[in-house]
């Protein structure tokens, strides 16, 4: 009964995070999300959502404990754990922090923090690890069983697919901002062409020497450019309407 009702658990939080990702397409506000509702779902000591950063640098961009931290930079020789995960691509599930060998260099550090079990999931993308879901429990809480590690990995690719659609959505804003600032741009050009032309012949015509040679052009020529004066109106009329 036990094990049915912590699968059960497990689909209600997929659910709740699909419906959170959903709702939103700002990959920030996503992240945020998924570190929130696993925080929830296991009771965690801490749950810390990183992205790839600059070689041996992450970037903390959710946490569980502290929503306001955003885009820290953290250093991977500090979390030996988490270093693994990106280097080998594989998770990284430690029952039990204070017995594990690969932690003795932080021991002191995981006594202090009375850490008892840690979860690291790669969140890749068509091979490449670009992220990580990190989670961790005290002393006091129930260890992570094998069914809660799939659990993580399940939520990992859900991240990772979400993490695409946003990147995606994000991409088409910049897109349609610069397509947009590219046609303001032509359009003052335009602006500014026809207003130096109109200008200039305004100039022009004002001059006598101007004023009496039009009167030098047959009748026929004269119409024939009220003419052509006509239909380039029309055609510019046309133009401007897309």
């Amino acid at each position: 009964m036990a094990d049915l009702q912590r699968e059960r658990d497990h689909l209600v939080a997929v659910v709740d995070i699909l419906q959170e990702i959903s709702s939103s397409l700002h990959f920030v506000d996503i992240l945020q999300g998924i570190a929130r509702k696993l925080g929830d779902a296991f009771g965690l000591d801490r749950c810390a959502i990183f992205l790839s950063g600059e070689q041996n640098e992450v970037r903390l961009v959710a946490s569980y404990e502290d929503p306001a931290i955003r885009n820290l930079v953290v250093d991977l020789a500090r979390y030996p754990e988490l270093k693994r995960a990106f280097d080998s691509g594989e998770t990284v599930f430690i029952p039990d922090a204070a017995t594990d060998p690969t932690l003795r260099g932080i021991k002191a550090t995981l006594d202090t923090r009375n850490v008892r079990s840690i979860v690291v999931v790669p969140i890749q993308w068509q091979g490449a690890v670009i992220g990580a879901i990190f989670l961790r429990t005290d002393r006091d809480a129930e260890p992570f069983s094998d069914a809660d590690v799939h659990f993580c990995q399940v939520v990992a690719s859900i991240t990772a697919k979400a993490l695409r659609n946003a990147h995606r959505f994000e991409a088409l804003l910049r897109d349609q901002k610069d397509a947009s600032q590219s046609q303001r741009r032509t359009d003052l050009q335009r602006v500014a062409l026809i207003a130096f032309i109109r200008r200039l012949l305004d100039r022009y015509t004002k001059s006598d020497d101007h004023v009496w040679a039009e009167t030098l052009l047959p009748k026929a020529s004269d119409e024939e450019l009220e003419r052509l004066v006509s239909v380039a109106m029309q055609v510019i009329d046309e133009e401007a309407k897309g």
